[in-house]
């Protein structure tokens, strides 16, 4: 699988990360999300958001729209440079009325985005699809980004093969989540069973995700970015900061207080392992890389 970035470090792994995938990418990887506009004299994009932030940290898969929304910006801003006079199309899809006001605010004090016009809807993916379904309103669209919103996703190929189906010729879909080589992998696959999570959470990883898209005959190149995540803090007895990334690792609050020991003990062990983080300079660094896919029409 082609990289990006073969040694970035970052805790942020959340803009930074997504930035990244903008502006990291190797020249063999095509087409970035201005390529859909050449040619035409109107875009559509549509942006499709997982749940709000929900805890001190960044889960994986809860970027808030605040921040997918300077990153949206930066996308326009680098189709208007491009492609001046382009009319696009931006609509959102985000849950959370509270990060659809903060989105809101953003763009309200960005300037030059008088060539855009933006629309949110206040729904899940899975309701946006039952509407547009139920409608007969399959409105086509030139790029679709899914970011770190998958594993919220009840039923994903069902998710995918719909997506799929609104690209008009030549778009695109970029998914982000967390590649089938990190840390995150292999904590879900041994440890997935014994912790508690609710419904609405999937451990689903790229390798995961390319496996359905293969079955769907779907076609997609999948790049990953490899980072990495200071965990030091989380084997310092009472360190809040290493609580909090606890509960970021197992999606689980208060873990520290209430997981059982032994539960604790073994995951501490494996953290260490080769297979799961990397001892640098006196620091435990988690493997958190992360893939993107871009899908084809």
């Amino acid at each position: 699988m082609p990289e990006l970035s073969p040694d970035f470090d970052s805790q942020d792994h959340g803009l930074v990360h997504e930035h990244l995938v903008y502006t990291g990418r190797p020249e063999d990887v095509n087409p970035e999300p201005s390529d859909v506009a050449s040619g035409y004299q109107s875009v559509a994009f549509l942006l499709v958001f997982s749940a709000g932030l929900k805890s001190a940290y960044l889960k994986p898969g809860r970027l808030t729209s605040q921040l997918l929304g300077e990153i949206d910006l930066q996308i326009l801003s680098k189709v208007q440079a491009q492609y001046p006079g382009v009319h696009i199309d931006n609509e959102v899809v985000e849950p959370s009325a509270e990060q659809i006001t903060k989105y809101k605010e953003l763009v309200a004090k960005t300037s030059n985005l008088e060539n855009i016009k933006f629309a949110w809807h206040k729904e899940t993916s899975s309701e946006y699809q039952n509407k547009m379904v139920a409608k007969k309103e399959l409105q086509k669209w030139d790029f679709i980004h899914m970011i770190q919103m998958l594993y919220y996703v009840k039923d994903i190929p069902d998710t995918l093969k719909f997506f799929h189906s609104l690209l008009a010729t030549n778009a695109k879909i970029l998914i982000v989540l967390v590649s089938g080589t990190s840390g995150w992998d292999k904590l879900w696959k041994k440890y997935g069973s014994r912790l508690p999570r609710d419904d609405l959470c999937q451990y689903v990883t790229s390798s995961d995700l390319t496996q359905m898209l293969d079955n769907l005959g779907i076609k997609y190149e999948c790049y990953d970015l490899l980072s990495t995540m200071d965990i030091s803090d989380c084997f310092i007895d009472g360190n809040e900061n290493g609580d909090l990334l606890w509960d970021f690792l197992t999606e689980t609050c208060n873990f520290s207080t209430t997981a059982p020991p032994d539960l604790k003990a073994q995951i501490m062990i494996d953290l260490q392992q080769p297979e799961f983080s990397v001892k640098k300079e006196g620091k435990i660094l988690f493997n958190n890389s992360l893939s993107f896919i871009v899908v084809e029409a």
